[in-house]
């Protein structure tokens, strides 16, 4: 059995531990704090933006300390403030003096009866209400809408939401570039065990309107799974499709020449597309190789209006032959034969998986609605006493609320209410009200 002067040191001890971890949340629920490291978050976000050399900042583990105190600021914010919230909501709390409460002596004290009346017509008008008596005073306290302070602070934890989203976004998201020319295939995402989901590139329509600006950009594609094809689609600016938790846009685009090389005697050596004044992807230069003849061919877009392609042919020493080809046309170049097959285009996409996007919009939409509750259902407040035949009445909005005709339909309701035994009107003698 414990001594008896161990129980009250433990104790002690129990509020002095209860008492810290109540000052901590406090200090870490402080508005001030969370607003500085929001604002220390989006510069560095702002720099990473403007300057791409430091986005490596957003991976490193100090931003991510950062990141988690938002969170934890967001949490202990509404830890701190939930339980006086949720009291006042279910037991509604006197109101403290102020300039603006209305003051009468009424000619009788009320009745039971008309008092319990009065609580009834409070709560017909939307009022939650809390009866307190002793023996000279009799009082209720009521809140409207009190639950909206609840949706105050799930302002605290849609911030928290959000930041686990970009969390999520900073740790797991991809991105993923690459091009191809018609009737290639990709994968969405780096190669890796379980990863089939990719993207198979079908053709592409453009349009021009006279300034030469593009008017219509398609791209037609095929997402494809375990090498079945599962969707068609048409990719377009602003429109890009989804496939798998990847979003998959068209980028870049670029004429290509499809070109077919033999040597002298007939033999395939190549038939591929070539990207003309560019590259489909970082890997790709725009020439073909032919090792077998030490030959290398470079292509360049002569003449778009014409469909005229220039080919090059140089070896160790240099530049062998060139000449300039629209399709279907052939040509010798050193100890090559070149057909130009035809023209067309490749596209580079780009691929991004990004597990946060649906947390970091969940945390978003959560925020805009509890920010649209605050400030289109404000909560209201009143307390009527009586302290023998004197009346106290006292109501009270949000600082962005103007109840002026809720809380004269009200007063009116307590002057008429508690005049019926009187016989006449109490006698106002409200202060100065501030207007």
């Amino acid at each position: 059995m414990m001594p008896p002067a161990a129980a009250p040191t433990k104790a002690r001890r129990s509020a002095g531990v209860n008492a810290r971890v109540e000052r901590w949340l406090r200090t870490l629920g402080d508005p001030r704090l969370g607003l500085a490291l929001l604002l220390a978050a989006g510069a560095a976000n702002a720099i990473a933006a403007a300057v791409p050399e430091t986005r490596a900042w957003l991976d490193s583990l100090p931003y991510l300390l950062l990141v988690g105190a938002i969170a934890l600021t967001g949490v202990a914010g509404v830890a701190v403030r939930l339980p006086a919230v949720w009291r006042e909501w279910r037991r509604p709390g006197a109101l403290g003096p102020h300039p603006s409460d209305w003051s009468a002596e009424l000619p009788s004290a009320p009745s039971a009866d008309v008092r319990r009346k009065l609580m009834t017509e409070l709560r017909g008008a939307g009022f939650r209400v809390q009866e307190e008596t002793s023996r000279r005073r009799w009082s209720v306290h009521g809140v409207k809408r009190g639950w909206a302070r609840l949706a105050g602070l799930t302002s605290h934890l849609a911030l928290v939401v959000m930041v686990v989203g970009a969390a999520l976004g900073t740790a797991f998201a991809e991105e993923t570039v690459f091009g191809l020319f018609p009737g290639e295939q990709s994968l969405l995402g780096q190669p890796r065990p379980g990863l089939t989901a990719s993207v198979r590139f079908d053709a592409f329509d453009a349009a021009f309107g006279a300034d030469g600006r593009p008017t219509r950009l398609d791209t037609s594609v095929t997402f494809v799974r375990d090498g079945r094809a599962i969707r068609a689609q048409v990719l377009r600016v602003n429109e890009p499709g989804a496939f798998d938790g990847y979003l998959v846009h068209g980028w870049t685009y670029g004429p290509a020449a499809q070109v077919r090389v033999t040597d002298l005697a007939g033999r395939p050596l190549a038939d591929t597309p070539v990207a003309l004044g560019g590259s489909a992807d970082s890997r790709r230069a725009p020439f073909v190789e032919l090792p077998t003849l030490g030959l290398t061919l470079g292509l360049e877009l002569v003449d778009a209006a014409a469909n005229e392609v220039r080919i090059i042919a140089a070896g160790n020493s240099g530049v062998v032959d060139n000449a300039v080809l629209r399709p279907g046309e052939e040509v010798r170049l050193g100890s090559a034969v070149v057909r130009l097959t035809g023209l067309t285009a490749y596209v580079t996409f780009v691929s991004r998986s990004d597990p946060g996007i649906l947390t970091l919009f969940a945390g978003a939409g959560l925020l805009t609605a509890s920010l649209m509750v605050g400030l289109w259902l404000p909560r209201r407040r009143l307390s009527v006493t009586l302290d023998g035949q004197r009346l106290r009445f006292g109501f009270r909005g949000e600082r962005i609320d103007q109840p002026t005709a809720e809380l004269e339909r009200i007063r009116n309701l307590v002057a008429r209410m508690f005049a019926v035994e009187g016989g006449a009107a109490p006698t106002d003698q409200r202060r100065a009200e501030r207007r």
